[in-house]
C-alpha cells in the first residue's frame, strides 16, 4: 500500500454555520450542538479514499464576515479548502463569496481545490414553514433566527460551478453527509494534483 499522503485543509466561513460542528461530527462521529464561537481549532484523521491513505490536518477556522482581514496563515501551506455557509441565512451565503474572493487574492491563483457546503439543510426541514422572502427581510432586520430556507440548492451550485468548485449540501447532525463533504475535497486536491479516483470506489473512515 502507498504511503499516507499529508493534507491540510482548512474550514472557512461566516459565524455560527457550523462550521465545528461538521468538523468534529467528521473527525469524532458526534454532534455537538452549543454554539462556542471558535478562535482557531485544528483536528487530525486518518482516512482512506481509493485505497489511498491520507493523513488529514484540519483547520477549523474562527467565523469571519465581510470586513476581516484575511489571515495568511490560512493561505500557506494549505492543500484545499472547505467554505461553508448556512442554508438558512443569506448573510452567510454572501460572506462566503467576499471569503472566496479575498482567499484567492491571498493565494494568487483563479482557482484553488475547493468544496461549497451548504450546511444545515436539516433545519427547513424541522420547522416545515415557508415563508415569504418579505417575512424573511424582516426577521433578518430584527436579527432573528429564522430556521427556514433562504438559499436554494441550484443557487449554491450555480455559486460553485462559477468557481470551478465541488458543490454539496450537508447537516452536521448527520455523520455520512460530514464524510461524504471531507471525501470530495480529498477528490478535489487529487484532481488537482492530477490525480483523478475513479467515484466509484469507496471511501473508507478509520
Amino acid at each position: 500500500m502507498p504511503q499516507p499522503k499529508y493534507r491540510k485543509i482548512a474550514v472557512l466561513g461566516y459565524r455560527s454555520v457550523g462550521k465545528s460542528s461538521l468538523t468534529i461530527q467528521f473527525v469524532e462521529g458526534q454532534f455537538v450542538d452549543s454554539y462556542d464561537p471558535t478562535i482557531e481549532n485544528t483536528f487530525n484523521k486518518m482516512v482512506s479514499v481509493n485505497g489511498q491513505d491520507f493523513n488529514l490536518q484540519l483547520v477549523d477556522t474562527a467565523g469571519q464576515d465581510e470586513y476581516s482581514i484575511f489571515p495568511q496563515s490560512h493561505s500557506m501551506d494549505i492543500h484545499g479548502y472547505v467554505l461553508v455557509y448556512s442554508v438558512t441565512s443569506m448573510k452567510s451565503f454572501e460572506v462566503v463569496q467576499v471569503l472566496h474572493d479575498k482567499l484567492l487574492d491571498m493565494v494568487g491563483k483563479i482557482q484553488v481545490p475547493t468544496v461549497l457546503v451548504g450546511n444545515k439543510k436539516d433545519l427547513h426541514m424541522e420547522s416545515g414553514i415557508s415563508l415569504s422572502p418579505q417575512v424573511q427581510q424582516h426577521y433578518l432586520l430584527l436579527s432573528i433566527s429564522c430556521f427556514c430556507r433562504v438559499i436554494k440548492p441550484e443557487e449554491g451550485k450555480k455559486l460553485a460551478d462559477s468557481w470551478g468548485a465541488a458543490f454539496m449540501e450537508s447537516s452536521a447532525k448527520e455523520n455520512q453527509t460530514a464524510v461524504e463533504v471531507f471525501k470530495r475535497i480529498i477528490l478535489e486536491m487529487e484532481k488537482a494534483d492530477g490525480n483523478a479516483p475513479s467515484e466509484e470506489k469507496k471511501c473508507f473512515v478509520m
